[in-house]
């Protein structure tokens, strides 16, 4: 059984200790409903990956509270923190090289590099701000559609600790990811930010 929590601050609170206790929850952000866990903790980062059937190769990407905190586990460089300016708190994912070597290596699937985002949801941010980072993939089944709302997690999501439920509901697209990993950025899913709107920035900061 699950922990259903609403979106005040005793809810979030909550939310927070589970996963400081390592738990696995499932929250809202600004694009879908997400699910995660502390990004250090190996037990529980296996377990998101058996919450929801996917390959352990695959990477998951980090929600952090702030630029600041994103800059704690990966150089973000100046491609990555032009982006970063311009899009954050937002729908924007930024693969860049991983400075914390504590993340799980089942996070980045031994990769030397994390996908990272600060996301513009106040629950997810409240949450945040008191545990610092999450893993954030979207609740749902691997290769089912993302979900917008926390009725659509129950039908098709089981076995984590906890949900954090917002009556306001995401935007329902998925965040663009570009990797500003290499010597350019790539844009590696188009998703709610255009990649017109990614090139302006980096054109106008001459990156």
């Amino acid at each position: 059984m699950h922990e259903t929590l609403d979106c005040t601050d005793a809810g979030i609170e909550r939310c927070a200790q589970i996963v400081k206790a390592g738990g696995v929850v499932v929250f809202p952000t600004d694009t879908v409903y997400g699910i995660g866990c502390d990004p250090h903790n190996d037990a529980a980062v296996r377990r998101v990956f058996a919450i929801k059937g996917r390959e352990e190769k695959k990477p998951l990407p980090v929600l952090a509270a702030s630029i600041g905190d994103a800059e704690k586990i990966v150089i973000l460089g100046p491609r990555g923190r032009a982006l970063a300016e311009k899009f954050w708190p937002g729908a924007l994912t930024i693969v860049a090289p991983l400075k914390d070597r504590k993340i799980s290596q089942g996070v980045t699937a031994g990769k030397d590099s994390l996908a990272v985002r600060v996301p513009a949801n106040r629950c997810v941010l409240g949450v945040l701000k008191i545990c610092k980072y999450l893993v954030g993939t979207s609740a749902n089944q691997s290769g089912m559609p993302a979900p917008r709302d926390a009725q659509s997690v129950l039908k098709s999501l089981s076995g984590f600790d906890a949900i954090l439920a917002d009556r306001e509901l995401p935007a329902g697209r998925e965040s663009t990811v570009v990797d500003a990993s290499g010597p350019d950025a790539k844009i590696v899913r188009q998703g709610a930010i255009s990649q017109d709107a990614i090139r302006k920035v980096l054109a106008d900061a001459r990156l």
